[in-house]
């Protein structure tokens, strides 16, 4: 057991490389975005104090979230975060990200210096933090050359604001160009990648997590349960459940489009049969699937109440077989082949 300055008794967790940097983060991240609209704020200290007592030193956030909100709520879980944190900031390594829509204007969003600039000061103020650990663009606005929000997140380190920077939804082509133009710019280089990746989602393998490995880039995927569909809780002759992250507000179309499907429904029933007969549960079982990749360095779980977080923290003590970890790979592999879009 191990305590931390701000009093946290928690279980020895692995820790690992943050990719070719110097960061050490522990092998779980914990994402937030089901604080603040899933979970009120009680319900979301109490998961971040399982989290902690579990290992996890490491947490993620955006500027957007809670999922599945609107205007009116965004910005409510870094505030959540940072109320949470206080007394704690420096046992725990933090990130948040920006590009998505925070206000009504039109330069509201997206990658522009001053977006950019703005967002990185307002997430700082909810997170009541003077720096973030790591800081990452949300996705890619087409709309905003790739230089100017390479410079402004450079110059959100040079200021102190972030120890680092990344990127989250990217696909390989655009990391690899970013990776290229800050060598060529001396900008502060690209040190991680969030994309999705789970056992029903794997076309990543085939470009984004070697680049990611070649180059040295993290890797912090997030969905490594598919939205809840991997716990095996859920059938498909079921409506999707109002009170999860199917009907969840905007994001419910999403992630039905994603996974609420029949074929990923009789994926799950297979593996159902391979967790019953490897004596673990099928939470368990997906993330550690996802940590036995080599480019892997910290899948992002998340839970809505405190308990579900335990199958996920277990998968940290798993060693998979290879024999295992075929098995899981030959049941998925058409899965490698999937759309990007979804």
């Amino acid at each position: 057991m191990v305590v931390l300055r701000s009093g946290y008794y928690h279980r020895a967790m692995k820790h690992v490389k943050f990719g070719r940097s110097g960061l050490i983060v522990s092998q779980l991240c914990l994402g937030t975005m089901t604080f603040g609209l899933q979970c009120d704020e009680a319900q979301s200290h109490a998961i971040l104090d399982a989290a902690a007592e579990g290992g996890v030193d490491f947490l993620d956030t955006a500027d957007v979230y809670p999922l599945g909100g609107d205007l009116a709520t965004v910005g409510r879980t870094e505030e959540i975060v940072g109320g949470w944190l206080r007394g704690k900031r420096h046992d725990f390594i933090l990130a948040t990200k920006c590009v998505g829509r925070m206000g009504p204007r039109r330069w509201d969003q997206g990658m522009s210096r001053k977006h950019i600039l703005d967002s990185i000061e307002a997430s700082l103020r909810r997170l009541k933090t003077d720096y973030v650990d790591l800081y990452q663009l949300h996705g890619y606005d087409p709309s905003t050359p790739m230089d100017e929000a390479l410079e402004a997140l450079d110059t959100v380190v040079r200021h102190g604001k972030a120890r680092y920077v990344g990127v989250s939804n990217w696909p390989a082509w655009r990391l690899a160009r970013a990776i290229g133009r800050t060598e060529v710019k001396n900008l502060m280089p690209i040190r991680s990648a969030q994309p999705r990746y789970n056992l029903l989602f794997r076309t990543f393998e085939r470009d984004l997590l070697p680049l990611c490995e070649e180059e040295g880039v993290a890797v912090i995927p997030y969905n490594p349960l598919a939205g809840g569909l991997l716990t095996g809780k859920h059938a498909g002759s079921d409506a999707p459940p109002n009170d999860g992250r199917f009907q969840l507000g905007a994001a419910g179309p999403m992630y039905q489009a994603r996974y609420w499907h029949e074929r990923e429904f009789e994926t799950v029933e297979a593996l159902r049969a391979v967790a019953s007969e490897a004596g673990m549960s099928m939470a368990t079982m997906a993330v550690a699937w996802v940590l036995a990749n080599p480019a892997v360095t910290a899948p992002i779980i998340g839970a809505s109440k405190p308990e579900q977080l335990a199958d996920s923290l277990a998968a940290a003590d798993v060693v998979m077989s290879a024999e295992l970890k075929g098995r899981l790979d030959e049941v998925t592999k058409a899965w490698r082949a999937v759309d990007a879009e979804r």
